[in-house]
């Protein structure tokens, strides 16, 4: 198998369009096609931004496959599709801080002034094609197993803050009762919520219109952001 080949095994391992990946990595869709066409080689600057999203660079150049890529793994929440995840900064890359709100000491509903425990970076075009504002997203830790099935204990889950309508059904972040809470919402005739956990041993609950000032819809969780092993 040729560069060009493997190259191009790679870009769809991501999970990314030829479009977004020339993006991420500085050149343009037109030389993107040449180099996976085997037409020109690529350069080491344009290996370099690669590596920068966790793509395998080792595995392109050699065919050998590297053990120390492949430690993130992204997808929708919505439907499992693979997204790209990287630990480090590049070219068209948007910078996403993560909170682990349940374990910080702020009592608000915003996360405005709340700890921020690290980052991870996400190509721009890719939230964009997604219908993502880079500027309204931030990283939340799951902690417990109510979501289990959907989203593990442990995972950060990316919540899009500009996205707080129920009426199609999701994965919300919330505010409840003083709390926040990651659950499945479903809106109901009269305006009533259904909060659901995946987790099957979890009893769903109600919140009726004249509860509905205990509760705020935070954003809407769009990617899980898990470990392999």
């Amino acid at each position: 198998m040729a560069i060009g080949q493997r190259l191009r095994e790679e870009r769809e391992r991501l999970g990314m369009t030829q479009s977004a990946f020339s993006a991420v990595a500085g050149v343009t869709k037109n030389t993107q096609l040449l180099y996976e066409s085997d037409q020109r080689s690529p350069k080491a600057d344009y290996l370099e931004r690669l590596a920068g999203i966790d793509a395998d660079v080792q595995y392109v150049v050699t065919g050998i496959r590297s053990n120390t890529v492949g430690h993130l793994a992204a997808q929708r929440v919505a439907d499992g599709a693979p997204v790209t995840a990287a630990n480090g900064p590049g070219p068209g890359m948007a910078e996403v801080n993560l909170y682990d709100v349940e374990g910080a000491a702020g009592a608000g509903r915003s996360l405005e002034g709340e700890r921020i425990e690290g980052q991870l970076y996400f190509p721009e075009a890719q939230l964009s094609a997604l219908g993502i504002s880079p500027g309204s997203v931030a990283g939340v830790k799951v902690r417990g197993d109510s979501m289990e099935g959907t989203l593990a204990d442990g995972d950060w889950v990316l919540v899009d803050l500009a996205n707080r309508d129920p009426r199609r059904e999701g994965v919300f972040l919330l505010w409840v009762s003083g709390e926040r809470r990651i659950k499945r919402v479903q809106r109901l005739a009269g305006g009533a919520l259904y909060l659901i956990s995946d987790n099957e041993h979890y009893t769903p609950e109600m919140i009726k219109p004249e509860q509905m000032g205990e509760v705020e819809i935070l954003g809407r969780c769009e990617i899980r952001i898990g470990r392999v092993s």
